[in-house]
């Protein structure tokens, strides 16, 4: 076993100039804990990112909840995410894992009991579980009431409508749509993203911005525009994550996290902003 570097980041730095409502949630996070090794079909650990570290970031952000989401570099083995959960408790964090369509239903319900409350579908490279076993997994899921968390190119949006449509439970469009380049914000296929919204069942993550914009930070305004066209259409389906801690971009690529959380100053409005950081994520996890 090759040895994972430690976690030298910085996750102190200035407080975000968004003071964040209490019950303020943090609704994707990975972590990489000492002892969990990668898995054949993920990408490497660059370094670990412990509970701890990620404790000093949110004392940072003054943020109370978290949504601990599985990596692609762990695969389908949930150890460590459910290894972080007992450390956490249902009080204050939930967790999304790797669900197959062959998971036991007796695991579920263990996981269910740790806090688990979804199943991540990947549609890029390195992804446990794709849409091809979409719709099986939302099988198994559904008795626990559980969502998915959906990700993939927003260009290729079409490919996965009449998919997405078939969708039963509640699910999220993850980072914004990742669209890969950004569109303009009146495309057509941000308005289809407006029409999945408008059927009731559909969340739009607030995340990574910065994975996919061409004009960069602090604003990203190219992402920015399609996230303040869907937030103002339903303020009351979207919900925001950090996704500390970056891994998915070189070192010198890690955004600063406290601009991760002030993209809302500009994209939303304090009623907004009260909704997607407390009330929206209450309601689908359970706080």
């Amino acid at each position: 076993m090759s040895e994972i570097p430690v976690n030298t980041r910085p996750l102190d730095g200035p407080a975000p100039r968004l003071e964040a409502p209490a019950g303020a949630t943090d609704c994707h996070i990975h972590l990489y804990l000492p002892g969990f090794e990668a898995q054949p079909g993920g990408p490497k650990i660059p370094e670990l990112a412990t509970l701890e570290d990620y404790r000093k970031l949110q004392r940072r952000l003054s943020l109370e909840r978290v949504v601990v989401t599985q990596p692609n570099a762990y695969q389908r083995d949930n150890s460590a995410l459910l290894a972080a959960l007992d450390q956490l408790g249902t009080e204050c964090a939930r967790g999304v894992a790797v669900v197959t369509p062959d998971t036991p239903a007796s695991d579920l319900q263990g996981w269910h009991d740790k806090g688990v409350r979804g199943a991540r579908i990947m549609n890029l490279p390195g992804g446990a579980v794709t849409n091809d076993e979409m719709l099986a997994v939302e099988q198994q899921i559904r008795p626990l009431g559980w969502h998915l968390m959906v990700q993939f190119n927003g260009c290729k949006l079409n490919d996965y409508l009449d998919d997405l449509r078939r969708i039963e439970g509640e699910y999220i469009i993850d980072h914004i749509g990742k669209f890969m380049p950004p569109v303009p914000a009146d495309d057509t296929r941000v308005d289809e993203i407006l029409r999945l919204l408008d059927r009731g069942n559909a969340w739009f993550k607030i995340c990574a911005g910065y994975e996919a914009s061409q004009t960069g930070g602090p604003d990203y305004a190219d992402i920015g525009a399609i996230a303040k066209r869907v937030i103002a259409h339903a303020p009351e389906r979207i919900i925001w994550g950090s996704n500390w801690p970056h891994v998915g971009v070189p070192r010198e690529q890690y955004p600063d996290d406290a601009e991760q959380l002030d993209v809302l100053l500009d994209w939303a409005s304090t009623e907004q902003r009260q909704k997607i950081l407390v009330d929206n994520p209450a309601a689908l996890y359970g706080f």
